[in-house]
């Protein structure tokens, strides 16, 4: 159960944080544009976390739950920094 809400909440996460500094360069053609990226990107992140949350859950949860969920909260964070420094600023441009 945790793997999927793991993995949902880091895929709001990114896209949010993403869109966030996606206004702020104003970085897009429009914002249906930009709402249909977002949610393949977010779902994509979502998709990869989700992974990510099993693989550790099943593998170190077995024996120490703490530790897996602590492991599976660094990698969401990671995953997220990624995917924002490499989408916020397609093409090369710079805000």
């Amino acid at each position: 159960m945790a793997a999927p809400v793991g993995g949902l909440a880091t895929g709001v996460i990114g896209s949010v944080l993403l869109s966030a500094a996606w206004q702020a360069c104003d970085v897009g053609v429009n914002g249906a544009a930009n709402g249909l990226a977002l949610i393949f990107y977010g779902a994509l992140l979502a998709i990869v976390a989700a992974a990510w949350w099993g693989a550790l859950i099943g593998c170190i949860g077995r024996w120490n739950l703490a530790v897996a969920l602590l492991g599976g909260t660094a990698g969401a964070a990671v995953m997220v920094w990624i995917f924002v420094a490499l989408l916020h600023v397609p093409n090369g441009y710079r805000c």
